[in-house]
């Protein structure tokens, strides 16, 4: 293996974990670790243009922010540019190119690797050719190479071939689902068409990301992307620091030493703030071909758990295309609003709780801690008790309703509500005809959502709500109502700076600015600031 070429792009794939936002003394520290390892290429960041929201100098990499970098000598210095940031533009391709790049000569990056979709190739040719104009070495990569048929990866490989400009041709296992026989054929129908130099962009989620990368260089492959402990999108990469010990025992090119100790001093704690890395989730996502950024999102959401996730994950697998990220088909997978429809609902939902006391539970510790006197109060008390989702430990012939708002806690319990034969509240706008389906045998009461930022009120058949959380949706419903009182269990709460704990103290306000909203209290120890009482007072 002395042709390889080794090209580590932490600074870029990175950056999808912490917004392209890296403290400057951990750049310095990395820079100066490529050089001393001997790293070949250092892909610094992205090139863009302006995007809405806070991104940190690694989403632009500007001429300007190189410039205040000590950029150490050996490695040659670049960047990406997705073709869709110039094919988006507003400008033409040329034009594009020109505002985001200056002439290497007066840069201190030397190459530029242009990332595109298979459907995007045929409109590359003016980008590529202007870079090659500008002075700089070009890679191109084709991005989700996986699955594709042969005679289209080599129908895109003869594009580029025409070009006559492009210096590096990548292939990328986007989804992390290739195994060495797909790494093969996809060389191979490279191969056919390119007779230049190949290069491979390996993901993780099957913790097969090195063993792929070393199995391409077996087949021809000469570039090799890897980053710093993996970090990257999803479940991240090939690890640099894994890569250069195989290395290690091959050849002496490469200096591992340095990149062992950037790992064990920035990277590790960083990994654990971030979560990059293979797990069973991503591992199910690129064995369902999702695109990893859905599995990255949904386990960022401090709102689903594991079982929500994998729910969540069945549902895109079923979808025609979730190899590319959309953020508003992860709306939908967590919402059940696979189409755009009316709201509906039923005007009797909203009378169902008039007039009684209301109990809510939620799935928090202290509804499993405190089980017991909360079954002996409902025996006692008898009042109309809705489960939030299904509680586990509470015994179902207390509960009269199950309340559902979205749809991964339906994904990932559907099948116990038909089991449970209880009455279900929920909009049922939101479900396919093939999920009510699974729900046949069940009374449905309907009550219509829409959510709307900072806004939580009722009518008479929905109700609209600040953001998809169940508690909302049911507490703008006894607005409708007009119960006599409402009690709560389960509501824990979260540590005060917690987003959910934020975002539920929210709710809570929204909701007391109504007229005729009612005090709530608290039947177990909350941090919200509501009004607590005791299940042990309240019984006998």
């Amino acid at each position: 293996m002395n042709t390889e070429k080794v090209l580590d792009c932490t600074l870029r794939d990175g950056g999808y974990y912490n917004k392209w936002d890296f403290e400057s003394h951990v750049v310095d520290s990395y820079l100066n670790a490529m050089a001393q390892a001997n790293i070949d290429y250092v892909e610094l960041g992205l090139r863009n243009f302006p995007k809405e929201g806070f991104l940190g100098a690694y989403a632009y990499t500007t001429e300007e922010h190189l410039r205040s970098l000590s950029l150490p000598e050996g490695p040659s210095y670049g960047v990406m540019v997705d073709a869709k940031t110039i094919l988006e533009s507003g400008y033409d391709s040329v034009d594009g190119v020109n505002r985001l790049f200056a002439p290497a000569q007066d840069s201190v990056l030397t190459f530029v690797r242009v990332a595109a979709h298979f459907r995007e190739v045929e409109h590359c040719g003016p980008i590529v050719q202007r870079l090659k104009e500008l002075g700089y070495v070009v890679g191109f990569n084709l991005m989700q190479a996986g699955g594709k048929p042969g005679e289209v990866i080599s129908e895109k490989a003869q594009m580029v071939v025409s070009w006559g400009v492009v210096d590096v041709l990548y292939f990328a296992d986007s989804l992390g689902n290739m195994d060495d026989q797909e790494v093969h054929r996809i060389y191979e129908s490279l191969r056919s068409a390119w007779k230049g130099e190949i290069g491979i962009h390996t993901h993780d989620n099957m913790c097969k990301g090195l063993s792929n990368t070393l199995k391409a260089l077996e087949f021809g492959v000469t570039w090799v992307d890897c980053t710093v402990s993996g970090m990257g999108r999803g479940a991240g990469n090939t690890q640099t620091e894994n890569l250069l010990a195989v290395f290690d025992g091959l050849n002496k090119k490469y200096k591992p030493s340095a990149v062992y100790e950037l790992v064990i001093r920035y990277f590790e704690p960083m990994q654990k703030a971030y979560g990059w890395g293979s797990n069973l989730l991503y591992f199910l996502g690129a064995q369902n071909n999702v695109h990893p950024t859905y599995i990255q999102n949904l386990l960022s959401n401090t709102h689903y758990g594991t079982d929500e996730i994998v729910g969540a994950i069945d549902y895109l697998s079923r979808l025609e295309d979730s190899t590319s990220y959309n953020g508003g088909v992860l709306d939908t997978a967590v919402s059940f609003n696979s189409k755009a429809t009316v709201v509906s609902g039923d005007e009797k939902t909203t009378t169902l709780a008039r007039g009684k006391d209301v109990l809510l539970i939620a799935n928090g510790p202290a509804t499993k801690k405190y089980a017991t006197a909360i079954d002996s109060y409902i025996r006692t008390r008898k009042p109309l008790v809705i489960s939030l989702n299904i509680v586990e430990d509470i015994a179902q012939e207390n509960i009269d309703y199950y309340v559902i708002s979205h749809n991964s806690k339906f994904l990932s319990d559907m099948t116990r509500y038909v089991d449970l034969k209880k009455p279900v509240i929920l909009p049922r706008h939101r479900f396919s005809p093939s999920e009510l389906e699974s729900l046949s045998g069940l009374e449905i009461c309907d009550l219509g959502v829409e959510v709307k930022k900072g806004e939580l009120s009722a009518g008479k058949r929905s109700v609209v709500i600040p953001s998809d959380i169940t508690a909302a949706y049911i507490l703008a419903m006894l607005l409708q109502s007009k119960p006599n009182s409402i009690s709560l269990i389960g509501f824990d709460g979260y540590p005060s700076t917690d987003p959910r704990q934020l975002e539920m103290a929210a709710i809570f306000d929204l909701y007391s600015r109504n007229e005729g909203a009612l005090p709530l209290k608290s039947l177990t120890p909350t941090t919200y600031q509501i009004s607590e009482g005791s299940v042990y007072a309240e019984v006998g």
